[in-house]
């Protein structure tokens, strides 16, 4: 369920008593702003835009949301999220996938989204294997925008 201690949590009920926890998502509140975000930089670059929060993709443009939108990341995601750096393929390495189930889109950027200490999610370009390149323009972008996002996420 992709619950781990210390995630915050919802907690519903339903009319016949039963209890719905799930998990809650700063970045929730954020999916319109979000979403503009990534028309922005799909325009601008040209490039599959996609904001995440720790869990799924919660904004996309350059693609269908049908292929990318609400899909799980990937452990390998994941992983660099947590280790906050900015990711930038290279000719020759292997490709990190997107999401956790498909593999057809891979990270071009990546930029984790911190704020007060906290990984909240991640800005990035993606692409095809046939199209991973990405530049300076890229890389600062999608660090601009995650700090943006972090310090947006402290007010």
């Amino acid at each position: 369920m992709r619950i781990r201690e210390g995630d915050p949590l919802e907690i519903y009920t339903d009319k016949d008593g039963g209890v719905i926890f799930k998990k809650y998502s700063l970045m929730g509140g954020l999916v319109d702003f979000a979403g503009q975000l990534c028309e922005t930089l799909n325009r601008t670059t040209g490039q599959v835009s996609v904001i995440t929060d720790r869990d799924s993709c919660i904004a996309v443009a350059g693609v269908s949301r049908r292929e990318l939108a609400e899909k799980a990341i990937s452990p390998q995601l994941e992983r660099l999220m947590e280790g906050r750096q900015v990711y930038q393929y290279k000719p020759g390495d292997e490709a990190i996938p997107l999401c956790a189930d498909n593999e057809k889109y891979s990270l071009c950027t990546a930029a984790p989204i911190l704020s007060e200490g906290d990984v909240l999610g991640c800005v990035l370009f993606a692409g095809t294997a046939d199209k991973l390149a990405s530049g300076e323009v890229e890389y600062k972008l999608v660090q601009s925008i995650a700090g943006f996002l972090g310090r947006h996420m402290e007010s």
